[in-house]
């Protein structure tokens, strides 16, 4: 091994996935259909659209 190493161009968190958990929850039939619909416009799974709109909610109320 190296003494030292260079990470100047690093990249930080490239290689990070956040761990995913298997839950059940209920929804009303009106918001699946709106994830469905706005999922399969912006080509992405309605899980992942439901993350990202979470993930965005949880950082904005964050103190």
């Amino acid at each position: 091994m190296k003494k030292e190493y260079d990470f100047s161009k690093g990249v930080r968190g490239r290689f990070y996935s956040p761990a995913k958990i298997s839950t059940t929850i209920r929804l009303d039939d009106d918001i699946l259909l709106y994830l469905k619909k706005l999922a399969g416009i912006k080509k992405i799974k309605y899980q992942t659209l439901l993350n990202n709109i979470l993930r965005d909610y949880m950082q904005k109320t964050a103190h």
